[in-house]
């Protein structure tokens, strides 16, 4: 049984099916011959796997340049609500994405395109021998996303639903995602809790201990065009295009899971 989705992702949740099913093939994305240049923003954890939709989307559409800033859901709204430079934002969660809604900050219904677990890493080999969640409060150093960024929230979610009280002294908080791992990579934390995407991309940099579904969150990851765009049909091409056959089977080739009621 999966545990409650986040707030305000279930109406979300709804848009996800009729917009998949009207992008049904990669053709989408160039129906419209679609030319320009359009930045991203997107959380932090869709860095490997964007990147790769980029290079494909540019492939098809050769007249188009797509750049990216990746970085901590709750940090790009930020950005955006500030004035910075950009035409889609994708979220790690639903409630970043709702302050954009509630701002009009986007100009459509969003999206959910993707979904994402939870997992535990540790160095390679699991010197610290964790099998759990409950391992976790004995260790020396612990890193988790910081309060604000969605992996930390969601990492606190797990945590409760575990019983697991891991002391404030004993944890490092990371920027988004991949601070959050790399700390672990690096040898400055004994143990994780990052996405399972993530813990993929790190390939032999860490090894990863499993969740049990009972325990985990599943973080469902919406995206719009934003209103400050000056290239919307370019924005509505891209988001077409992640959400089509041939998106959708990038996004799962580095781990995520399809959107929710597929």
């Amino acid at each position: 049984m999966r545990r409650a989705i986040r707030g305000g992702d279930v109406a979300m949740m709804i848009t996800a099916v009729g917009v998949v099913g009207a992008a049904n093939s990669a053709h989408a994305a160039k129906a419209k011959k679609t030319s320009g240049t359009i930045t991203v923003s997107a959380a932090a954890s869709l860095t490997e796997a964007f990147t790769k939709l980029g290079a494909d989307f540019q492939k098809a559409n050769p007249d188009v340049t797509v750049t990216f800033n990746f970085a901590a859901s709750s940090a790009l709204v930020q950005q955006i609500q500030g004035g910075a430079p950009a035409d889609v934002f994708a979220s790690a969660d639903g409630a970043n994405m709702q302050k954009l809604v509630s701002g009009e900050q986007v100009t459509a219904e969003p999206t959910v395109f993707a979904a994402n677990e939870l997992t535990i890493v540790v160095k390679p080999g699991n010197p610290a021998k964790v099998k759990a969640l409950a391992d976790l409060a004995d260790l020396d150093v612990v890193s988790l996303c910081a309060d604000a960024v969605p992996c930390g929230k969601y990492a606190q979610q797990v945590l409760s639903q575990a019983g697991v009280t891991i002391a404030p002294e004993k944890t490092t908080k990371g920027v988004d995602v991949k601070a959050t791992l790399a700390a672990v990579s690096t040898g400055d934390a004994d143990a994780a809790i990052v996405y399972t995407t993530d813990a993929k991309a790190a390939g032999g940099a860490v090894q990863s201990v499993r969740i049990p579904a009972w325990l985990n969150v599943y973080a469902v990851y919406p995206t719009a065009p934003v209103a400050a765009s000056t290239n919307q049909d370019l924005a509505k091409a891209w988001i077409a295009y992640t959400v089509s056959p041939a998106g959708l089977k990038t996004l799962q080739s580095f781990g995520f899971l399809p959107p929710p009621l597929q």
